[in-house]
C-alpha cells in the first residue's frame, strides 16, 4: 500500500494543512478544501468514529452514526495569540460597524486582548461579531501590505503569511471550539452573522496571485534544491492548495467558486446544528423501572441525572424517574443491555432517523452539498469531488477503492459467521426473535454472547477503569515510550467548564515542551457528541513569544464519557479507555513535534489519510499486558484486574471483527460513491446509493426508513468528505507501526524504549515537514503492509 489520508481528524488546520483531527479527530473539527490551507480547520478535530459497539479510529473526531469521533473534530486547531501584543492597540482604533449598547468597548474584547492561553472562561457570544470584524479589518490591512511588499523569500513571504493565518486561526478557533463544547443559540447566531465575512477573507487570501507568484518563484529559483525538506514541503503544499482554492480561475468562474464556498460553509454548519438539535430533541421519560430492566447502574445514574436536569428534582438511579436520550453513552447502553425489545426498537429507529424530518431535515442540505461539491470539482477541472479530495491525500480514488475491497472481502465471511453465531445463541436463550433478528437485536444479543463466550461483562469491569487511574497509566506509558513527563497544571490556563483539566508536558530534562486541555464528560445540552483532539496553538519559531525560544504547542482533547455519579469517579468502559488512548495519540503528534516551521509542525501539513496513525497506534497498548494491568485497579479496593479477565479481554479483541470492519467499510464506500458516481437530481437518491452499497457491506440490510446519512457529520459537516476511507487506510499504517514493537519484543523493556524513541523521532517529531510515506519508511524501513491489521483482527486467513 502506498498512500492514504486522515484527521482531523479531524481532524484542517491552517494554510498548508490538508489534514484535520479530528477529531481524527475528532474526532472527534466545518472543513472546506477550497480555503487557504493555513486557514482550514480540521475535524476529528481529530474526531474518533466509533464502530458500534467497538471503538474505532477517530479522526480528530466528530459524531456521526458511529459514536464518536476524534482529531480535531469539526473545528480546526487554534493557536496562542502572542501576536496580539503587537496589534491590539491598532485594533482598538479600527472603525466598527454599529453595535448594540450591551457590547463592550472593542479594546476590552477578550478575543483581541494579549494572552498566553485563550480566555475561554470569559468569551461570550456578544464578543464574536465586533471581535471578528475588527480582526478581519486588521488582517485585510496586513494582507494588502504583504502583497505590496512581497518577495520570493522566507522573511518577505512565508513568515508574514504565517502570522496572518495564525491570527485568524487563534481567534476563530476559540469561537469554534466554544460552539462545540458550550453551544448556545446566541453563540450560533453570532457565528452565523460573521461567518460569511470570515470565509470571504479566507478566499481573498487563498486566491492571492501575488502570494502564489512568489511561491512559484521560490520553486523555480536556483536555490530550490538547497532548501530544507520542510521548506520544500511548505512551498509545494501551498502551491497545491492555492490552485485548489481557485487562484487560476477567471473572474466570473472565481466569483462562482467563491459563492459555492460561502454556501458550503453555511450548509455544513446548518447540517451540524440540525444533528445536535435532533439529538437533543428526543427524550423519553421512564417511570417504571421494569421498562429499562437490564440497564447497568451507570446508565441508570446517567438517565436519572438527566431527569434531574429536566426538573425531576428527586430522580435517582434506583427509583427514577429516568430520561432516555440519544446521547452516546445512553444510546449504546440501551442497545446493548435493555431487555425491553420495544424500547430498543424505538430508540434505534429514532437514532437512524435523526435530522431527517420536519424543520431539522438534512436531506435537502445533503443534496445541495453534493451538488455544490461537484460544481466546485468541475470548475477546478476534476471529474468529481473525490478527485479534489484525493489531491491532498496519500491515496488515489483507485488505491482507496482497492484497499476497501481487499478489507471487505476479508471481512464478509467472518461477518456472516458472526450473525449465524448470534442467531444460534439467541435461540438457545429462548429468544422469540432469534430467527428474525433486527438491528435493535444484534447488539443486545452479541453482548450476551460475548459475556457468555468470554465471561466478560463490560459494565462489571467499570470499577477497574476509573478515569484518574487511566490517566496516570497513560502518562506513565508515554514516559516509557517517549521519555516525557505529564503533570497537572490546573489554574495555569482559563477553562470553559469546571470539569476541564489542564496539563503540562515536560521532556527528560524537566523543561516544558507542550500543554493540553482535557474535557472528558458528556454534556448533551451544550456539547457536541463524539471525541476529538484539536490544536489550540501550534509549535512555531516565527511566533515565538519572547523572540528567541519557539512557541510551544497547546492541544485540547475532548471526550463524551460517563461523568462521575455521586461520590464515584468516572468509571469507564474498556471502549472509553481505548478512546482516551486514541485521542492522546493525536495530541502526542501535535505536542511532540520538533519541527519549528509552524506551517508544517505537529499535525499541520500531514495528509489526511495518515493523521490517524498515532491515535490508532496508541489504542494497541490497551491490550498490552503490563500497560493494562498497571491502569486496571479497582477504584475502591485497589485490587488489580484478575489475570484471567485480562486474557479474556485479549481473546475478545477479535470478537465480531468482521462485522465491525464491514460497518466502517459501509461508511467509507458510501462516502466514495456519493462523491464519485452520485448524480444530484438523477434517478438514484442518496438513500438508493446507501442501500446499494449496503448490499455488499451489511449482512442485515438497513431499514427502509434508515436515514443515518442525515446524521453523518463526518462527511457533511466535518473534514471527511471523500475521505472516510482514511480510517481504514490509517489502520493499516498504525497496525504495521505497532508490529515494529512486536518484532522488537513487547516484553523487552530496552527494545520497547528504543523502538519508542525511534517512533517519537520520526512519526511524532517530523510533522508535515516530510511526506508521510517517507516518514513511515524512515521508521519502519519499508513501505506499509495490511498484513498486521488483518492479523490483529483475526482476518488474515480469510484474506489469504
Amino acid at each position: 500500500m502506498k498512500a492514504a489520508s486522515a484527521i482531523p481528524k479531524r481532524r484542517i488546520l491552517g494554510a498548508l494543512l490538508p489534514i484535520i483531527v479530528n477529531t481524527l479527530l475528532a474526532s472527534r473539527i466545518s472543513v472546506t478544501q477550497s480555503v487557504n490551507p493555513l486557514l482550514k480547520r480540521t475535524p476529528p478535530p481529530l474526531s474518533s468514529p466509533k464502530q458500534f459497539p467497538k471503538s474505532s479510529p477517530c479522526h480528530l473526531c466528530s459524531s456521526s452514526f458511529s459514536f464518536s469521533s476524534c482529531l480535531p473534530a469539526l473545528h480546526r486547531p487554534t493557536c496562542t495569540a502572542h501576536w496580539l501584543s503587537h496589534s491590539c492597540s491598532s485594533l482598538s482604533s479600527l472603525p466598527m460597524a454599529a453595535t448594540s449598547a450591551v457590547e463592550p468597548p472593542i479594546e476590552a474584547n477578550p478575543l483581541l486582548l494579549d494572552f498566553e492561553f485563550p480566555p475561554f472562561d470569559v468569551v461570550e457570544a456578544k464578543h464574536v461579531s465586533p471581535g471578528i470584524r475588527a480582526l478581519l479589518k486588521k488582517l485585510e490591512d496586513d494582507l494588502v501590505e504583504l502583497e505590496h511588499k512581497v518577495e520570493p523569500s522566507w522573511p518577505k513571504l512565508v513568515e508574514p503569511l504565517e502570522k496572518i493565518v495564525d491570527r485568524l486561526t487563534v481567534v476563530w478557533g476559540i469561537v469554534n471550539h466554544l460552539k462545540a463544547v458550550k453551544d448556545s443559540p446566541e453563540l450560533r447566531s453570532a457565528i452565523e452573522e460573521v461567518q460569511p465575512e470570515k470565509v470571504k477573507f479566507q478566499l481573498r487570501l487563498g486566491q492571492s496571485k501575488a502570494i502564489y507568484n512568489a511561491f512559484k518563484a521560490i520553486q523555480e529559483s536556483p536555490g530550490w534544491q538547497s532548501l530544507s525538506d520542510a521548506h520544500k514541503r511548505i512551498v509545494e503544499l501551498q502551491l497545491r492548495e492555492v490552485i485548489l482554492n481557485g487562484v487560476s480561475l477567471e473572474d466570473d468562474k472565481r466569483d462562482q467558486f467563491n459563492k459555492i464556498e460561502q454556501e458550503l460553509e453555511r450548509l455544513s454548519q446548518k447540517f451540524d446544528e440540525n444533528v445536535l438539535d435532533a439529538t437533543k430533541k428526543f427524550e423519553k421519560l421512564i417511570m417504571d423501572k421494569k421498562e429499562i430492566e437490564g440497564l447497568p447502574a451507570t446508565a441508570l445514574g446517567l438517565a436519572a441525572q438527566t431527569a434531574v436536569s429536566k426538573g425531576y428534582e428527586n430522580a435517582n438511579a434506583e427509583n427514577g424517574p429516568w430520561i432516555i436520550t440519544l446521547d452516546g453513552p445512553i444510546f449504546m447502553s440501551i442497545m446493548q443491555h435493555a431487555r425491553n425489545r420495544s424500547l430498543r426498537e424505538e430508540v434505534y429507529r429514532a437514532y437512524v432517523t435523526r435530522a431527517s424530518n420536519g424543520d431539522l431535515d438534512n436531506t435537502a442540505i445533503i443534496d445541495q452539498i453534493l451538488k455544490l461539491r461537484l460544481e466546485k470539482a468541475k470548475l477546478l477541472n476534476y471529474n468529481n469531488y473525490a478527485e479534489v479530495s484525493m489531491a491532498t491525500k496519500m491515496a488515489t480514488v483507485e488505491k482507496a477503492e482497492e484497499l476497501l475491497e481487499k478489507l471487505r472481502s476479508a471481512s464478509w465471511n467472518a461477518s456472516v459467521q458472526d450473525m449465524n453465531d448470534i442467531r444460534c445463541f439467541a435461540k438457545t436463550q429462548g429468544a422469540v426473535e432469534a430467527d428474525d433478528l433486527s438491528h435493535w437485536d444484534v447488539n443486545f444479543w452479541s453482548e450476551r454472547l460475548r459475556e457468555s463466550k468470554f465471561d466478560i461483562n463490560e459494565e462489571e469491569l467499570r470499577p477497574f477503569f476509573s478515569l484518574p487511574k487511566i490517566m496516570d497509566g497513560l502518562f506513565n506509558l508515554a514516559d516509557t515510550l517517549f521519555g516525557i513527563e505529564v503533570e497537572k497544571a490546573d489554574g495555569l490556563a482559563p477553562v470553559w467548564n469546571n470539569d476541564v483539566r489542564f496539563y503540562r508536558v515536560k521532556d527528560s530534562s524537566g523543561s516544558p515542551i507542550a500543554y493540553f486541555y482535557f474535557d472528558p464528560y458528556t454534556r448533551p445540552s451544550e456539547k457536541r457528541g463524539g471525541a476529538w483532539m484539536d490544536e489550540v496553538v501550534g509549535r512555531s519559531r516565527v511566533l515565538s513569544r519572547d523572540g528567541s525560544s519557539v512557541r510551544l504547542p497547546v492541544a485540547h482533547m475532548v471526550c463524551n464519557q460517563s461523568p462521575p455519579v455521586g461520590n464515584k469517579p468516572s468509571l469507564m468502559t474498556f471502549r472509553e479507555v481505548e478512546t482516551v488512548f486514541h485521542e492522546f495519540g493525536h495530541a502526542l503528534q501535535h505536542m511532540l513535534t520538533k519541527e519549528d516551521e509552524g506551517l508544517v509542525a505537529g499535525i499541520r501539513g500531514i495528509e489526511w489519510d495518515a493523521v490517524e496513525l498515532p491515535s490508532q497506534f496508541m489504542e494497541n497498548w490497551c491490550y498490552h499486558r503490563d500497560t493494562l494491568m498497571a491502569i486496571a485497579k479497582h477504584y475502591e479496593t485497589g485490587e488489580s484486574l484478575p489475570e484471567e479477565v485480562y486474557l479474556k479481554l485479549v481473546a475478545a479483541r477479535t470478537f465480531r471483527a468482521g462485522s465491525l470492519s464491514l460497518r466502517q467499510l459501509r461508511f467509507a464506500n458510501l462516502d466514495l460513491e456519493l462523491h464519485t458516481k452520485y448524480v444530484p437530481g438523477g434517478s438514484e437518491s442518496i438513500y438508493d446509493i446507501d442501500r446499494r452499497v449496503s448490499e455488499r457491506t451489511q449482512v442485515i440490510p438497513p431499514l427502509p426508513e434508515d436515514k443515518f446519512l442525515c446524521g453523518f457529520s463526518h462527511i457533511f459537516a466535518g473534514g471527511y468528505a471523500a475521505g472516510y476511507y482514511s480510517y481504514k487506510w490509517a489502520e493499516v499504517l498504525s497496525a504495521d507501526a505497532f508490529s515494529a514493537f512486536e518484532d522488537a519484543g513487547l516484553d523487552d523493556s530496552k527494545a520497547v524504549k528504543e523502538t519508542g524513541h525511534k517512533f517519537r523521532e520520526t512519526i511524532l517529531a517530523l510533522g508535515g515537514g516530510k511526506a508521510p510515506l517517507e516518514v513511515f519508511v524512515e521508521f519502519r524501513g519499508r513501505e506499509p503492509s495490511p498484513e498486521a491489521l488483518l492479523r490483529h483482527n483475526g482476518l488474515l486467513s480469510a484474506s489469504a
